[in-house]
This record gives structure tokens, C-alpha cells and sequence, in this order.
């Protein structure tokens, strides 16, 4: 029997499938990965946005086997070999990182999510540039660990002592009414410190929520604005810039209402392709900022090269 090329590269793309069964070959590899990836990453990028300086800073990254148990949870796993193979990624294993944003207006430096850790965000700042004690607000777009992760360090410290904090109404009251540990231990002792903020609210000027529920029940985006130009922080509207972008009707396991988080990304990500607007995804590839194109029932993430400096 002949194979075409196409069913060769296809098989080769099962390989890593198929020895995963054992659960070891995909961990090593993804250890592996995660290694190599760290050691080859800078741990910040500056941009500027009119008057405004933005810097990403990678709080962590890691290699994550099996992504198809957390993309696309409603296609079989052909069509996700299918089109991870097509778009040049494995389909065993996708690379994670972990990115917030630090805004700089001039007169308040704002961190936008605070990472896994207090360790590995608070490493990324000082390499920035920053100290913890120079962030003036933090502004959280959602509840989830790895962005409130670094409110607090292991010791129960607070982490940006002088900030002011800064997040959405709709988020809070809904995970205020959950026994989250997380929450209940680095967000609720904040509480007295917190502006709570809805849809059009601003954090400061230029800086401006957007509702974009689904991923949890008031996650919320926000648009920067400086000098006649605009920039959109996502969050985590998009978790991966294939599976969420291209496939934006795909299912996400980490998404609390699978259909309102599909209906956001289409809605946010048409809005971006229509007008422009760059954006920085928490989980995009390092350092996170690009464009969204248009492409058929889906969009295309194109990486920023140097139109952001």
C-alpha cells in the first residue's frame, strides 16, 4: 500500500497519540518542552501606546499534554490532530504562558492580573524595571488562579502593598457566593481595598472594562486608549491562539458557560479584525500582542512584529 503525503504526515502526527496511552511519553516531553521554552524566553516586553507604556511580563509558562481534554471538547479527535497538524503544532501537547500587563501612564502604574505566583510575577517586574511596591492599582479581569494567583506569596503576605484593586462587580458577587479557596484566601481580604466596576467603567482614564462574560460569569476585558490609539487586553477571552481564535465555537473545559464564551469571542474578535485594534491575550504566545484577521467562520492571530514599539 502507497501513502499520499498528506496521510504520512497524519499518521507521524498520531505517533504522539498513541505512545501517550502509557501517560509517560507525553509528560516527559512536555517537561522537556516546558524546560527549553523557559530557558529561551525573555521575561518582558515593553510597547508603547501613545502616551502610555505597556509591558508584558511572562509570569510562567508550561507545556501541557493533551490538549484536546481541554480544546475543542465537541470535534473528535481526528479533526483536532487534523488541524493541529495543519496548523504546525503538536496535537499532544500545547504550550501554555501565563502573561500579565503592566500600564504605565505616567503618573500610576497599573498591573493588570497577577499570575501564578507572587514569586514568578514579582521576578518578571524586577526585570521590567519595577517594584512591587511601585504598582499603584491592580486591576483583576477574572477570578481564576493563575490571575490572582500572585495577589499574595506563600506566606500570606500581600504582594503590592501600596495598590489599590480594581475589578469587576458582576465577577466578585458571583464568586463571592461560591466556597472558592482561592478566592476566599487572596480576594476577599481585599476586599475593603476594591473598586468594583461594570460594563463602560473606567479604571483610570484611558482605561475602560468591557463585559465579556463566559469564560467565568463576569469576566471582563479592557481597552486602552492613548494618543488617538487603542489597544485591547483580552484576557482570557481566547486561551489559545489556533483552537479559540480560528475555532472560536470550539468548547473550552476551562469555560464556566460554553456558549456565552463562544458568542464572546466571535463578538470581541470580530470587533478587533473589523477595526484594527491590537491585542494582548493573557495565554497568546509570549509576548502575547498581535491582530486578528478575519478568516472564514473563524479569525487568525497574526503576532505583532514592530508595530508596537
Amino acid at each position: 500500500m502507497t501513502l499520499t503525503r498528506r496521510q504520512t504526515l497524519l499518521a507521524g502526527a498520531a505517533l504522539p497519540l498513541a505512545a501517550a496511552t502509557s501517560g509517560f511519553a507525553t509528560i516527559a516531553r512536555a517537561d522537556a518542552h516546558s524546560n527549553a521554552m523557559a530557558a529561551s524566553l525573555p521575561t518582558y516586553r515593553d510597547f508603547t501606546l501613545g502616551d502610555f507604556k505597556v509591558t508584558t511580563l511572562l509570569a510562567g509558562s508550561r507545556a501541557v499534554p493533551e490538549p484536546h481534554k481541554i480544546f475543542g471538547l465537541n470535534v473528535d479527535d481526528a479533526t483536532f490532530a487534523e488541524v493541529s497538524q495543519a496548523n504546525f503544532i503538536p496535537a499532544d501537547v500545547a504550550q501554555f504562558f501565563f502573561t500579565p500587563t503592566v500600564v504605565n501612564t505616567g503618573t500610576e502604574v497599573i498591573l493588570f492580573d497577577t499570575g501564578l505566583s507572587a514569586e514568578g510575577t514579582v521576578a518578571a517586574l524586577t526585570a521590567a524595571g519595577y517594584t512591587a511596591d511601585q504598582i499603584t492599582h491592580v486591576v483583576l479581569t477574572h477570578m481564576h488562579g493563575d490571575h490572582i494567583g500572585g495577589l499574595t506569596d506563600d506566606s500570606g503576605a500581600v504582594t503590592f502593598a501600596n495598590a489599590a484593586y480594581v475589578t469587576g462587580q458582576t465577577e466578585f458577587d458571583a464568586w463571592s457566593a461560591m466556597d472558592n479557596e482561592g478566592f476566599n484566601t487572596k480576594v476577599k481580604p481585599l476586599a475593603d481595598k476594591m473598586t468594583f466596576i461594570n460594563d463602560g467603567g473606567a479604571v483610570r482614564a484611558g482605561i475602560t472594562g468591557i463585559n465579556s462574560f463566559g469564560h467565568t460569569p463576569g469576566h471582563m476585558a479592557y481597552m486602552l486608549e492613548s494618543g488617538g490609539k487603542q489597544l485591547l487586553l483580552t484576557a482570557d477571552v481566547a486561551n489559545h491562539y489556533v483552537y479559540s481564535l480560528a475555532y472560536p465555537e470550539w468548547e473550552v473545559s476551562f469555560d464556566a458557560d460554553k456558549a456565552a464564551a463562544a458568542q464572546t469571542r466571535k463578538t470581541i474578535m470580530g470587533m478587533l479584525a473589523a477595526d484594527r485594534v491590537p491585542m494582548i491575550g493573557y495565554h497568546m504566545p509570549f509576548p502575547g500582542a498581535g491582530f486578528v484577521e478575519a478568516n472564514g467562520d473563524g479569525f487568525r492571530f497574526v503576532p505583532q512584529s514592530y508595530q508596537l514599539m
